[in-house]
């Protein structure tokens, strides 16, 4: 499908609110928002979403309040139609192949909102053809993607935000990390990451492919497989299992289970506490048990008809400053539980609990605590809407946004490497410094994946 119109003429420059909110960083979101949505046409960014399924229409309305979303992309033509009618009041321009977006001069910005194994290849491209680019999590399949995202990143100097909006949560994640940092637990010696358990799903049968999906395409750059689909079988029960949208990040051959999925969100805000605390957060190991629901044989389920991610998993991490350790288990409340020598302090997207929290209300943090943690980037809105301003800001200004590229594939690389110990059933070893698995030839081979004739990755 092309697009039902083409708009030509040369690229908008534009004005950012967000130059403005930072001297009025206390400013609520929904009057700079609304400050955003009054600018002229001419000033404001446009932006393309490519992958219009959950994410994508989760986050793009919020992008909406900081650019005119004009294109959206997808393989499924039925997404295109709903994304169309509930996000662009039917206005959009429709395609199929996002080479079409990226071919266009009068597009500023392109939200990633695919697939796992479709960011690398689109992102690279993305920037590339001269397009900042807001990238959902995880950013890469495999830990040499990130290598190659990297590079293309400095070399073009494009603006990336990886979509982990944890990172400009204030009134939780970023208060919790402003609390390590003030020393508030001291010496920082366990974390405990929970990111619960992964899918599960019956025997999948072979389907028919809806006539909506091109499924070849949706496959990509990774290997071909039937299509498989099955409702659920219990009456009464809303729900389907399958190889295809929604369900993809629970096969390896797309994405990496629950490890890049909530790992992708708390092992990061896990990290950045390490490094809060004045400690070395450079991994050096990864080890421990899983549990998968097929077997596996040097790395690669043999049985293709079942979800293959790992389902549960007790994986010890240990880092340069041996003095801290990261657990990572499925069987745990889902947040952070940081632990250190004066206190501990456990946080999710719900709540921020323990002692030392109770303690600011005699003993606040500092005016600026918060504001440290978050680089001196103005702060506004919170969570989604304040990342999406972060991005804004960071566009105007052409720095690095609060949760780039550099940082959050030293995060991800930990995701990749549990996922490696859970399907090689053994103790991963990493050097940071030239970032390479060592002492394991068929672990480190695990690092990249071929790419399927026709979908090579170009960096």
């Amino acid at each position: 499908m092309k697009s039902v119109k083409r708009v030509t003429g040369n690229r908008r420059q534009f004005l950012t609110y967000a130059s403005a909110a930072a001297a009025a960083v206390t400013v609520p979101y929904t009057f700079t928002a609304r400050r955003a949505s009054a600018q002229s046409k001419s000033e404001r960014l446009r932006f393309a979403l490519i992958g219009v399924g959950g994410n994508g229409t989760r986050t793009a309305p919020v992008g909406k309040e900081f650019a005119d979303l004009v294109a959206l992309c997808d393989v499924d033509s039925s997404h295109l139609a709903y994304g169309n009618d509930l996000l662009c009041d039917g206005k959009a321009d429709l395609y199929s192949d996002y080479r079409e977006v990226l071919a266009r001069d009068d597009i500023d910005v392109v939200q990633i909102s695919t697939p796992d194994h479709w960011h690398t290849k689109i992102l690279i491209e993305a920037m590339r053809a001269g397009k900042d680019a807001y990238c959902e999590k995880p950013l890469t399949l495999t830990i040499d993607e990130g290598k190659l995202i990297r590079k293309v990143q400095k070399e073009t100097g494009r603006v990336v935000q990886v979509g982990t909006q944890q990172r400009s949560s204030f009134n939780l994640f970023n208060k919790a990390l402003a609390v390590i940092a003030d020393g508030r637990l001291g010496k920082l010696k366990r974390i405990i990451v929970g990111i619960d358990a992964g899918g599960w799903s019956p025997e999948i049968p072979v389907a028919a492919v809806p006539k909506e999906l091109d499924w070849d395409r949706w496959l990509g750059p990774t290997p071909v497989m039937e299509y498989r689909y099955m409702a659920d079988p219990k009456p009464g029960v809303d729900r389907k299992y399958t190889n295809g949208h929604t369900h993809f990040r629970w096969w390896y051959e797309h994405s990496g289970g629950k490890l890049t999925d909530w790992g992708a969100h708390h092992i990061d805000i896990a990290m950045l506490g390490i490094a809060a605390a004045g400690q070395n957060n450079d991994p050096v190991s990864v080890g421990g048990t899983a549990h998968h629901d097929v077997e596996f044989k040097d790395g690669m389920p043999v049985q293709h008809n079942r979800y293959n991610t790992a389902r549960a998993f007790d994986l010890n991490v240990a880092f340069a400053d041996g003095d801290v350790t990261m657990n990572v288990r499925h069987d745990v409340d889902n947040g952070i539980l940081f632990d250190g020598e004066r206190g501990r302090i456990f946080v999710n997207r719900g709540k921020l609990v323990g002692a030392p929290i109770e303690e600011l209300a005699d003993n606040p943090l500092p005016e600026d605590a918060i504001n440290k943690v978050y680089r001196g980037m103005p702060i506004v809105g919170n969570d989604r809407p304040a990342h999406w301003a972060n991005f804004v800001h960071s566009i105007e200004h052409r720095t690095l946004p609060i949760s780039d590229v550099h940082s959050h594939m030293k995060m991800l690389n930990v995701c990749h490497l549990a996922g490696i110990c859970c399907r090689l059933g053994r103790t991963i070893h990493w050097d940071q410094s030239t970032e390479m698995i060592v002492g394991d030839d068929l672990a480190a081979s695990m690092m990249s994946r071929p790419y399927r004739e026709g979908y090579e990755i170009e960096a």
